[in-house]
This record gives structure tokens, C-alpha cells and sequence, in this order.
């Protein structure tokens, strides 16, 4: 499911740009933050730091390895990204300008499905307001196998069958 953007009141580089100036200690806006911020929003996908470091590579943009990480770090910390555990992989989704949603992870290709369920959200509300708790935001991530690979696998018993 491909999830649509919704409308926000600034682009993403705007507000990451006032996220570092409201900083304690404002920091400014690099140039090289800025091309790593447009590069991660021209187009929706998951990603880890090495396909992200790859991408840039390809796109001949120069930037570097420790300017990625602590930009990312920014990122996630600005609510621009949600950083994803997903076992020793840590993958990056667009957290501003997408609804809430959560994940279903394949366990054998690794294909992330996005989907979106009213009865998550009133369900954590619900048990959160049970025990008197305070929710500012959930991550689920459902682990299994896809369709795809479920398929896959079926084919393979019947001919061995």
C-alpha cells in the first residue's frame, strides 16, 4: 500500500532548517544537510544508512559519511524520520508529511509493507489511558512473510511433493 502524503505547512528542509536555529544551541543549515535533506524527501522509501550513503554516491552528491549519520540523527530527533529496529538493521522512513502508519516486515526478502489501521490507534489510546500513560507516538512492526515468499514456498512443496 502506497500511503499518501498529506498537506503540511512546510517543506521539509523549512522545518529542519527552524528545528536547528530553535536548538539551545542553534546550529546553521549546511549546504550539505540541505542536499542530504532534499535528496531523503524526493521520493518515499525506506532505507538504511548504507543504501543511503550508496544513493548518494550514484548521484554524485558529495557527502560525507559522518555528516550523513548525524544529519540522520537530526532527522529523526526534528520529527522528520522514524528510525525502524528491524533485528541489527536500522532503516529510516518519512515520519513528517505521512499519516501515521506501521510496518509489516518479510523475514525472508526483507520487503516492508506500510498499511494503516484505525483500530491500532484507538487501541493504544485506549490501554494508554488505562494505566494513566502519557503516549506521544507508537512504532509497530510486524514481522512474518509476505505473500510473495508465502507463494514461493508453496510452489516448492508441491514439487517436491
Amino acid at each position: 500500500m502506497d500511503l499518501p502524503a498529506v498537506e503540511v505547512s512546510q517543506t521539509p528542509e523549512e522545518k529542519f532548517r527552524e528545528f536547528l536555529i530553535s536548538r539551545p544551541k542553534p546550529q546553521r543549515f549546511t549546504e550539505q544537510q540541505r542536499d542530504l535533506v532534499r535528496h531523503i524527501f524526493a521520493k518515499h522509501k525506506h532505507f538504511d544508512t548504507d543504501e543511503l550513503l550508496a544513493d548518494l554516491k550514484q548521484a554524485s552528491r558529495a557527502i560525507s559519511r559522518a555528516t550523513v549519520y548525524r544529519t540522520l540523527s537530526k532527522l529523526v530527533e526534528a520529527g522528520l524520520l522514524r528510525r525502524i529496529e528491524i533485528g541489527s538493521r536500522t532503516v529510516y522512513d518519512h515520519d513528517y508529511g505521512y499519516p501515521q502508519h506501521e510496518h509489516m516486515v518479510c523475514s525472508r526478502c526483507g520487503k516492508m509493507i506500510e498499511f494503516q489501521h484505525d483500530a491500532i490507534e484507538a487501541s493504544v489510546k485506549e490501554i494508554a489511558s488505562q494505566y494513566g500513560f502519557r503516549a506521544v507516538g507508537f512504532d509497530l512492526v510486524v514481522r512474518g512473510t509476505c505473500s510473495d515468499c508465502n507463494a514461493e514456498s508453496a510452489a516448492k512443496r508441491r514439487l517436491v511433493m
